[in-house]
C-alpha cells in the first residue's frame, strides 16, 4: 500500500523518544477524558453548527460574524493565549496561537468556519441549522465540511492542556470564512504575514477517510479553474413556426459547441489542455491501484449502469491524477410548465476544469476560451466570463510530519493511513505550501458519503471520537521532530 511503500524507516528513533515527552498520558486516559466530555463537546458543536454562516449569501453576513466570534471564544476557552478576529475586505480571519514550547516544532492548523448554501431545502430530513443526531451521525450543514472536523483540533488542544497543563508543541490556528467562495482574503493575509504564520507544518482536516475504518492522508489535490459561457444568436427570442429551420437556435449552437470539448474516448480536445500533466510512473500506478474501488459496485451504489471517463485510466487515476473538463450547468430558453414554441436567443453553460501537475489555471482558461470561440456555429456568437483559478498541490509522503500522522492513525484506528491523491480542490492549500514553506498534512476524519455540499450533510460520530484521540497522539508524536525554524 502507499502508506508502506513511502514509509520513512528512519523515524523509529522519533517513535522511541515520544514516550519521554513530559506529560504524555496513555491513550486510555484520553479515552476516559473524551468519554466524560462527549455530551458537553457535542452540545458545543451543535451550538456552532446552528449558526448559518453561509459565505456565498450576503444576507448571512451577520451570521458569518457570529460564527467567527463563537470560534474565537472557543479558542480562548481551549487555552490559546493570543486570539484575534482579523477583519478583511471580505469575511474575518480568526487567528490564535500558544507558543510556550521552546525548541519544539510549531504546527499551524487551518480550517474554515463558512458553509455551503442549503438548497434544495426540501431534501433535508431535519432543518440544516438545527443539528440532529440520528443513528450515530450528527446531521447539520457544516457537520463534516468543515466545522465538525475543525472542532476536533480545538478540543484536542484543550484536552492536552486540561490533562497535562501544557502542549507538547507550539500551536497556531488560522481559520477563514471564505473557503466555500474561494475568497482572496486569506491568500492575501498569508502573503502579507509570512512571519506571523511561520510553522514547521500546516495541519488540515477538511477531507475524508477512504472508507469506514480505513484512514488516509492526502498528498495531492487537483487545481481548479472555472468559466461561464453564453451563446447568443438573434436580438430576441423568435417564434419557432415563423422562423424554425431558417435561423440559428442558441440552444442548438451551445450543445453542438459543448460537444466539441471531448472526443469519443473521453479525452479533452482543447489544444494544449494536457500541458503540464505528468505521466504516471509504475510505482504511482501501483499505489493508486492499491485503493481503487470495485468499480462495478461503485457504479451500482451510485445508481449507474457503468462508470465513464477518460479511456485507459481507472476510477482512482481519473479522480486523483488526471485533469477534467466538466459541465456544471446548462440552461436557456423556456423552462416553465407546458409548451412555448420559441427559438431562444441565448443559452448558457458553466464549466469547471480540475487540474493536476503543473497545469496553469490561467493558460487553461485562455485555451478553453479560444477553443469555444473557434468552434462556435455559424450565425452564433460566444461570450466567455472567466472565474476561479487555483493551482494543483502535491507533497512528499516520506516527510516525517506525514509519516507520524500515519502512525497516529494506526494507533487509534488499528490501520496505518495510506497516502492518497484527492480529486477535489482546496485552493488555499497550495498557497500555504508556497508561503509557509513547510509540509502540509491533510488528515481528514470525514467519510466520502457524508453529503458535504448536499442535503443531509452529516458526520459519523465514530470518527468524531477517534479523530480526537488521533489528533492528541499526533501532537505528542511531533514533539520530537527537529524544528526547521530556530
Amino acid at each position: 500500500m502507499i502508506g508502506e511503500s513511502h514509509r520513512k524507516r528512519n523515524s523509529g528513533k522519533i517513535d522511541e523518544e515520544i514516550g519521554k515527552v513530559k506529560g504524555v498520558s496513555a491513550l486510555s486516559n484520553y479515552e476516559r477524558y473524551f468519554a466524560d466530555k462527549r455530551e458537553e463537546h457535542l452540545s458545543e458543536l451543535k451550538e456552532w453548527l446552528s449558526i448559518p454562516s453561509i459565505s456565498a449569501l450576503s444576507e448571512h453576513k451577520k451570521d458569518i460574524q457570529a460564527a467567527a466570534s463563537w470560534l474565537a471564544d472557543a479558542l480562548k476557552r481551549a487555552g490559546m493565549e493570543t486570539v484575534e478576529i482579523l477583519e478583511t475586505k471580505g469575511h474575518p480571519i480568526v487567528y490564535a496561537e500558544r507558543m510556550k514550547a521552546p525548541g519544539r516544532p510549531t504546527l499551524l492548523i487551518y480550517g474554515h468556519y463558512d458553509v455551503q448554501p442549503v438548497d434544495p431545502l426540501n431534501l433535508w430530513t431535519t432543518p440544516p441549522f438545527e443539528p440532529d443526531i440520528r443513528d450515530g451521525k450528527l446531521y447539520a450543514r457544516g457537520a463534516t465540511d468543515d466545522k465538525g472536523q475543525l472542532f476536533l483540533h480545538i478540543k484536542a488542544v484543550e484536552a492536552i492542556l486540561r490533562e497535562e497543563g501544557e502542549l507538547p508543541v507550539n500551536i497556531k490556528f488560522c481559520i477563514e470564512g471564505e473557503e466555500e467562495i474561494s475568497g482572496e482574503s486569506l491568500p492575501e493575509f498569508l502573503k502579507a504575514n509570512k512571519e506571523k504564520v511561520a510553522a514547521d507544518a500546516v495541519i488540515i482536516s477538511d477531507s475524508s477517510l477512504l472508507e469506514p475504518g480505513k484512514p488516509s492522508i492526502c498528498t495531492g489535490l487537483r487545481g481548479l479553474c472555472s468559466l461561464e459561457v453564453t451563446v447568443s444568436t438573434a436580438k430576441t427570442d423568435l417564434h419557432s413556426g415563423l422562423y424554425g429551420g431558417a435561423v440559428p437556435n442558441a440552444l442548438h449552437a451551445l450543445i453542438s459547441l459543448l460537444d466539441t470539448l471531448h472526443d469519443e474516448k473521453g479525452r479533452v480536445t482543447v489544444e494544449g489542455f494536457y500541458e503540464g500533466v505528468p505521466e504516471l510512473t509504475d510505482l504511482e500506478k501501483a499505489d493508486l491501484a492499491s485503493y481503487n474501488p470495485d468499480e462495478k459496485k461503485l457504479a451500482a451504489d451510485l445508481g449507474l449502469d457503468a462508470l465513464y471517463g477518460e479511456e485507459g485510466f481507472s476510477f482512482t487515476e481519473r479522480t486523483g491524477a488526471r485533469p477534467t473538463l466538466e459541465l456544471n450547468g446548462v440552461w436557456g430558453g423556456f423552462q416553465g410548465e407546458g409548451t412555448k414554441t420559441v427559438i431562444p436567443k441565448e443559452a448558457h453553460a458553466k464549466i469547471t476544469c480540475r487540474l493536476v501537475g503543473t497545469q496553469d489555471p490561467q493558460k487553461t482558461l485562455d485555451r478553453v476560451e479560444s477553443h469555444l470561440k473557434a468552434n462556435v456555429q455559424k450565425g452564433a456568437k460566444v461570450r466567455v466570463e472567466q472565474g476561479e483559478r487555483a493551482n494543483a498541490f502535491t507533497c512528499d509522503p516520506s516527510d516525517p510530519m506525514l509519516q507520524l500522522a500515519a502512525d497516529a492513525y494506526e494507533e487509534v484506528y488499528g490501520k496505518r493511513a495510506v497516502f492518497t491523491k484527492d480529486g477535489g480542490s482546496i485552493p488555499v492549500v497550495a498557497t500555504f505550501s508556497r508561503v509557509v514553506e513547510a509540509p502540509v498534512v491533510i488528515m481528514g476524519f470525514g467519510l466520502p458519503d457524508e453529503n458535504l455540499h448536499a442535503p443531509d450533510e452529516h458526520l459519523n460520530l465514530v470518527n468524531f471520537d477517534k479523530g480526537l484521540l488521533t489528533l492528541v497522539r499526533y501532537l505528542h508524536k511531533t514533539a520530537k521532530v527537529e524544528p526547521s525554524r530556530k
